[in-house]
């Protein structure tokens, strides 16, 4: 896993090292869940990091990033709250359309897979005596580290350095071992859900 890391961002780095493309920094607020976990609730969260735009042409360019973004749940049991909080590095590969809606603002819709890897987080029980526990530990929630999955967004892009954005993300992969089930026994497959709205500069 970590070797594929640095093969992309070494790949990134040097596909664009020779090529006409600008930098972008971006932050935001996310609001992340588990699709198929009824007991489950959306938890406010961030995204922050850096990305790329590279021009092909007037309308369409290329959209990579590497951004650092917390996601999971939280759950209620009667009284009781607990939360899941993974925190992940993410890679987006974007294509992006663009087109004016005034002479200084464009509107973008981007899409493509994104990448994602566990860096760490935890899994804790907000209650008296409640305990917390690693979420990518074999001695804890053991899940997955690796995610797969499918990125969209729209946003604006005002003059030359502003952006505006949402983003959504749908992950393929069931982030957990083993089976799960839901509350009427049935087997489910839940995946990673992510939306984001964020802000950002571009040098």
């Amino acid at each position: 896993m970590k070797k594929l890391l640095l093969t992309l961002v070494l790949g990134m780095v040097a596909v664009f090292g020779f090529s006409q493309v600008r930098w972008d920094v971006k932050f935001g607020m996310n609001f992340s869940n588990m699709t198929k976990l009824d007991e489950t609730k959306a938890l406010p969260g961030f995204t922050m990091g850096v990305g790329a735009d590279y021009a092909f042409t007037e309308n369409w360019a290329f959209q990579p990033g590497i951004m650092i973004t917390s996601k999971g749940y939280k759950m209620k049991y009667g009284d009781e709250k607990a939360t899941a909080r993974p925190i992940y590095l993410d890679i987006p590969i974007l294509a992006a359309y663009k087109f004016n809606i005034t002479d200084n603002t464009k509107f973008v819709i981007n899409a493509g897979p994104y990448l994602a890897f566990g860096l760490g987080g935890k899994f804790k029980e907000h209650w008296d005596n409640g305990d917390d526990w690693k979420i990518f530990d074999d001695k804890g929630e053991n899940c997955k580290r690796f995610d797969l999955g499918l990125q969209w967004g729209l946003g604006v892009e005002l003059g030359e350095h502003y952006l505006v954005n949402f983003t959504a993300q749908h992950g393929f992969i069931k982030p957990f071992d083993g089976d799960v089930y839901n509350d009427k026994g049935d087997e489910i497959s839940p995946k990673n859900i992510n939306f984001a709205i964020g802000v950002g500069y571009r040098f």
